[in-house]
C-alpha cells in the first residue's frame, strides 16, 4: 500500500541525496592560507556553455511558473554536488540561462516525466510529491525498488518514470535498469584487442497500475525479443511520430539514442525493433557519454523533443522537427544550451597548466579534460582576479584535437570509448623557442604536439633512445609499444622540465610500474628524445604516508605513486614548484585536493621527498584533481590552481 513519508528538512534525505562531507588531514603551515575557491569568469555580459559538474541529470520544467521552460539539473558527483536551477529569464526557446542557483544536495537517479496529469518527479521506488514546492521533502513510496534488481548483479542505473502506458487514464511506472554483470569491468582484452567479456545491458520494466497498486509485468519487448540497449536505458515514452500512440526512445551508457516505434495501438502497445536516430548529418550522438535524455515538448510546437544531459555537466536540446523518414521521427543534432558566464569550466576532470601561451605577459591556461580535448583559456587581464575568455578548443587544420579510447583504448573496456583523459605539460620540446604540448591520455602513450608559431601539428610519439634496454610498458596492455615509443600508465601527467639543468628538456612522470621516474632528455642530430626512466625519487624514511592518498612505497625506497594495476593504475597528476621558497622543487600530487611532498634532500641521483598531506580539508575529487601553480598577484609567492573532477578550476591563495 502506498504511504507518505514527510521529511522535515531537504538535507535529511540521506537515502536519496549524495553529499561530500568527508574530512582529511591538511598541511600545517605557519602562514595563513585561504581555502580552495572556485575560479570565476569575471567577464560580465558574456556567455558560456550551461554546465554543472561531472554528470548532468536534467529536469526540464517551468519551475517558476512564468510560462517558459527552465532547467533544473541534478549533479551527483564531487565537488559541485547539488540540485541547480537555471532560470530562463528571456522566455526564448533557446535562451542564455541565468547562472546556476543551488537549491540543495543532488538527488540520485532522479527522473522527470511530463504527463497529462502534470509534471512528475521520481527516484527508485518513490515519487517526490509536489516537487516544485517541496523539492523532494515529501516522498511517496510506490514499489519495492530492490525487487526489480533480483537476478541483476551489477546495477548502476535505476531510472523510474511515470507514464499512462496502456491509455486507461492512470499512471503506470516504467523502470530503466542496467546490468554490468556480463561486462565485468577491467582488463578483458585478448591479444588482438577484442573485448572477451559481454556487453552492457539495459532493460525497461513495466509496473502496471491496477486499482492503485503496481504489478510487475516484466521486461518490455521490442521486435519480439527483450528490449536491451547498451546500458543506462533512460526510457522515454511519448508520441514521437504524431500518430496518437506512445513510442519509446531510450538512451544508453554511450552516446546514442534508440527509437522503438509503437506498431500496436495506444491501449495495446507493441514495439518494433529499435533503430538508432539519424538525420541528414548522420548518426545523432552526444559529444560525450553517460547521457540522460528526457522527453518534453521544449519549444511547445506540438512535437516532443529531447533534453539530454552529458557526462561533462552540459545539457543539450535535440529538437523534433515533426517530419518522418521511413516512419522514424527526424531530430536535429544536439545543440548545447548556454548560460550567462559564471564559473570557469572545461568539461570534466580538467587538467590545467598555467603558462603564457600567447606571449602577452600574463598567465593563461592550457588544459585537457575527460573528453580528450585540449583548450586554450586566455587571460584577458585583471591581475589577481583574472578576466577569462571562454575555453577555445585547440585545432589542427580547423578540426579540434581529440584523443579518444575507441573500442579498445581504455583498459576498462569499450564502454569508455568516448573518453580521452588528456593530461599535459607545456614546454619548448624541440628547442625552437616556441611552446609545445607534451601529453598523456587514456592510452598511456606519451606524445607531443609541435607548435610552429602559426599552428599546431598532429600528435607524434615522444622518442626513447634505448641501448641494451628492453622496451617497457604496462604488463596489462594488450598491444605492444614500438621500441622507440614511451608508453607508461594511463592518465598520469608527463611533467616536462629541464630537471638536470643541462639545457635539454627532460620528463618526470610515473613509469610503467607506477614509480616516479626521471627520463633524461637528449638531443641527437637535432632531434629531441629521452633516455629510459630512472627511479631517482625517494620517500623519506620518517614519512608516514605509506598507503595514504594511494602514494605507496617501501619506506625510504623509490617513490611509487601508484601500486595498482590495470584500471586502477596511473591516474596521477603532478607538478613541481618551490612551495617553501628554499631553492628546491617540491612535489604536488593529485588527491582529495592537492597533496604536498616536500623536497628535503637533493643529490644528482637521489631526491628525497617527505609527505606533508593535503593542502586543505576541502574535497575536490572522487576520482582525481590536477594541480598547477600560479602567481596572479605577482607577489613572488606561488599559489595553486587545480582542475577538479567537476571541470571547474579552484584557486588556493596563500
Amino acid at each position: 500500500m502506498k504511504h507518505l513519508v514527510i521529511v522535515s528538512a531537504f538535507l535529511s534525505l540521506s537515502t536519496l541525496f549524495s553529499c561530500s562531507n568527508a574530512k582529511t588531514s591538511k598541511v600545517k603551515s605557519d602562514s595563513e592560507s585561504k581555502d580552495f575557491e572556485i575560479v570565476k569568469y569575471n567577464n560580465p555580459n558574456t556567455t558560456s556553455y550551461l554546465g554543472v559538474g561531472l554528470w548532468a541529470w536534467p529536469l526540464p520544467m517551468d519551475f517558476d511558473g512564468d510560462g517558459d521552460m527552465d532547467l533544473l539539473v541534478s549533479c551527483p558527483d564531487k565537488p559541485f554536488n547539488g540540485l541547480y536551477y537555471f532560470e530562463n529569464t528571456s522566455g526564448d526557446d533557446f535562451p542564455d540561462f541565468a547562472p546556476p542557483v543551488r537549491l540543495g544536495d543532488a538527488i540520485k537517479n532522479v527522473q522527470v516525466s511530463h504527463t497529462a496529469q502534470g509534471v512528475r518527479v521520481n527516484v527508485p521506488g518513490a515519487e517526490l510529491s509536489d516537487f516544485k514546492n517541496n523539492l523532494g521533502t515529501i516522498v511517496e513510496e510506490l514499489y519495492d525498488a530492490d525487487e526489480l534488481k533480483e537476478g541483476l548483479t551489477k546495477v548502476r542505473f535505476n531510472q523510474w518514470k511515470r507514464v499512462d502506458y496502456d491509455g486507461d487514464g492512470d499512471l503506470d511506472i516504467a523502470v530503466g535498469i542496467d546490468d554490468w554483470s556480463d561486462y565485468g569491468w577491467d582488463n578483458a582484452f585478448n591479444d588482438a584487442g577484442k573485448w572477451v567479456n559481454g556487453p552492457l545491458h539495459g532493460y525497461v520494466f513495466l509496473l502496471e497500475n491496477v486499482n492503485g497498486k503496481f504489478e510487475n509485468r516484466g521486461k518490455i519487448k521490442a521486435g519480439g525479443k527483450t528490449l536491451d540497449v547498451y546500458g543506462a536505458p533512460s526510457p522515454n515514452f511519448a508520441d514521437f511520430d504524431g500518430d496518437g500512440d506512445l513510442d519509446l526512445i531510450c538512451g544508453e551508457f554511450l552516446d546514442r539514442l534508440t527509437y522503438f516505434e509503437n506498431v500496436g495501438t495506444r491501449e495495446n502497445p507493441e514495439y518494433k525493433e529499435g533503430v538508432f536516430l539519424y538525420n541528414t548529418k548522420g548518426l545523432i550522438k552526444m559529444d560525450l557519454e553517460m547521457i540522460i535524455p528526457i522527453a518534453v515538448d521544449w519549444d511547445k510546437d506540438g512535437h516532443v523533443d529531447l533534453v539530454v544531459g552529458d557526462e561533462d555537466g552540459r545539457v543539450a536540446l535535440i529538437r523534433n522537427t515533426g517530419t518522418l523518414i521511413d516512419n522514424v521521427p527526424q531530430f536535429e543534432s544536439p545543440r548545447y544550451f548556454r548560460q550567462q558566464s559564471d564559473n570557469l569550466k572545461f568539461g570534466a576532470l580538467a587538467t590545467p597548466v598555467s603558462v603564457d601561451w600567447d606571449n602577452d605577459g600574463d598567465e593563461d591556461i592550457i588544459t585537457g579534460n575527460s573528453a580528450g580535448y585540449f583548450a586554450f583559456i586566455e587571460n584577458l587581464g585583471g591581475g589577481e582576479n583574472p578576466v577569462w575568455e571562454e575555453p577555445k578548443l585547440l585545432e589542427i587544420d580547423g578540426e579540434p584535437i581529440r584523443i579518444q579510447a575507441g573500442e579498445n583504448g581504455s583498459i576498462q573496456g569499450p564502454a569508455e570509448a568516448k573518453w580521452g583523459y588528456t593530461t599535459l605539460s607545456v614546454a619548448d620540446w624541440d628547442g625552437d623557442g616556441i611552446k609545445d604540448i607534451i601529453f598523456n591520455s587514456i592510452w598511456g602513450k606519451i606524445e607531443w604536439i609541435r607548435n610552429t608559431g602559426s599552428g599546431l601539428e598532429p600528435p607524434k610519439p615522444i622518442k626513447v633512445e634505448r641501448v641494451n634496454v628492453l622496451t617497457t610498458s604496462p604488463s596489462w596492455n594488450w598491444w605492444e609499444s614500438e621500441p622507440d615509443e614511451l608508453v607508461t600508465q594511463w592518465r598520469t601527467s608527463p611533467y616536462a622540465i629541464d630537471w638536470d639543468k643541462d639545457g635539454v628538456t627532460d620528463l618526470v612522470m610515473l613509469d610503467h610500474e607506477g614509480y616516479l621516474s626521471f627520463f633524461k632528455g637528449v638531443n641527437t642530430n637535432g632531434e629531441q628524445a629521452i633516455l629510459p626512466g630512472k627511479r631517482i625519487f625517494y620517500g623519506d624514511k620518517a614519512s608516514e604516508y605509506t598507503n595514504k592518498d594511494k602514494a605507496v612505497n617501501e619506506v625510504g625506497g623509490p617513490l611509487r605513486l601508484n601500486n595498482a594495476d590495470a584500471g586502477g593504475s596511473g591516474r596521477r597528476k603532478i607538478s613541481f614548484v618551490d612551495w617553501d621558497n628554499d631553492g628546491d622543487l617540491d612535489l604536488l600530487v593529485n588527491s582529495v585536493n592537492v597533496t604536498l611532498f616536500e623536497n628535503i634532500s637533493q643529490e644528482a641521483d637521489k631526491i628525497i621527498f617527505r609527505y606533508k598531506g593535503p593542502l586543505s580539508e576541502k574535497i575536490l575529487a572522487g576520482h582525481t584533481t590536477s594541480p598547477t601553480y600560479v602567481d596572479w598577484d605577482k607577489d613572488g609567492v606561488w599559489e595553486i590552481l587545480v582542475g577538479a573532477e567537476d571541470g571547474h578550476f579552484y584557486h588556493f591563495k596563500r
